[in-house]
């Protein structure tokens, strides 16, 4: 089983529409790098909805060993640097980004990736959730950036266009 792990973005999007349980329905256990626990922590302080990763039991809160890609990566935010780095440390990774440039570090590095969308769609393909058009409408009304071209895309793989 790939050790998945998550960047920000996505672990605030799901709690806020009130599916963050999806994530260990679909992969068990999820690896939060500790700078991405620090971001959430840092948005919870400005008073934004974020969940606290080092409370769920699912949630395996880790500090990348090396640093080894940080100046390849160096205009990545440090949740990405470090989804990326625990990657590398991995033997089969899968990471969570929504992020477009760290999802292309991600392409270039030989890292399966999903992000938000694709954890609705698998939820969906598995009957964990009857409908993704709710869950994106409700990501969109957050602030989701969603060009009405993926919107598309997507509502056609979960067979709801």
């Amino acid at each position: 089983m790939p050790e998945v792990i998550c960047n920000t973005s996505p672990l605030q999007y799901l709690h806020q529409i009130g599916q963050l349980d999806l994530l260990p329905q679909l992969s068990g256990q999820i690896i939060v790098p500790s700078a991405v626990a620090a971001e959430l922590a840092e948005g919870r302080r400005r008073g934004v909805d974020v969940p606290v990763p080092e409370t769920f039991p699912w949630a395996d809160v880790r500090v990348p060993a090396s640093e080894q890609v940080v100046r390849l990566v160096a205009d990545l935010g440090p949740g990405e640097t470090a989804v990326l780095l625990l990657a590398l440390e991995c033997a089969d990774p899968v990471v969570i980004l929504d992020d477009g440039l760290a999802r292309r570090h991600a392409e270039v590095l030989g890292i399966p990736l999903t992000g938000t969308l694709g954890i609705l769609l698998d939820a969906k393909q598995r009957g964990l959730v009857s409908s993704v058009t709710p869950l994106i409408d409700d990501l969109q009304r957050l602030g989701f950036r969603l060009s009405a071209r993926t919107r598309e895309i997507v509502l056609r793989r979960a067979g709801e266009v």
